[in-house]
This record gives C-alpha cells, structure tokens and sequence, in this order.
C-alpha cells in the first residue's frame, strides 16, 4: 500500500525553489510523485507519493528538514504544515509497478 498526503504550505515560490535547491536533484528512495501546486492567493499546495510511510519519514529526516533548515537560513518555524494523509484505495500510473488495493 502507498502512502500519500497533501500539505497546505504556507510558503511562496521564491523560497519553494530555495528549498528544492538545497534538497538537490537525487530522488529519494521509495519517493514516487511530488506535486507542488501554486493556489490564487500564491501559496503552495504539496501532493505526495511515497512506496510507504516509512521511506517518506526517512526522507524527511535525512534530506528533507535539513534543506528547509539551510533554505530558512537556520530559522525555520517549529510547526510542521498540516499533512492530510489519503486513505488511498487504488494507485497505479507509470512510477508504480502494482496496484495498491
């Protein structure tokens, strides 16, 4: 079974790209689709992928908040964004190799 969230992000573009900057361009393992959305009012909206819960709390450990750290310039704000967790019953697409049911 996959695990998927969406995020409100309370953050514009400029720092968006700071951010993904700092990450660099490897994928993460078990990562399988990231969707940043711009919204009318310029923020940003997160859509996330991951082949479990477990390589996307990894990820975010080992890359994720030391680049938001370095793209805050050592400031960042000590509450995460609201992650609303999917209750996915089917994924498949070209990045899945099975259908998660």
């Amino acid at each position: 079974m996959v695990y998927a969230y969406t995020q409100d992000v309370p953050i514009r573009e400029e720092l968006y790209r700071r951010i993904v900057k700092e990450i660099g361009p490897e994928p993460f393992p078990g990562g399988l689709l990231h969707l940043c959305v711009r919204r009318d009012d310029g923020s940003l909206y997160y859509i996330d992928v991951w082949e479990s819960e477990e390589a996307c709390s990894r990820a975010f450990e080992e890359r994720i908040h030391p680049a938001v750290d370095r793209a805050f310039g050592g400031q960042r704000p000590g509450a995460e964004p609201v992650t609303q967790k999917l209750d996915v019953i089917d994924a498949s697409g070209a990045l899945i190799t099975t259908h998660a049911i």
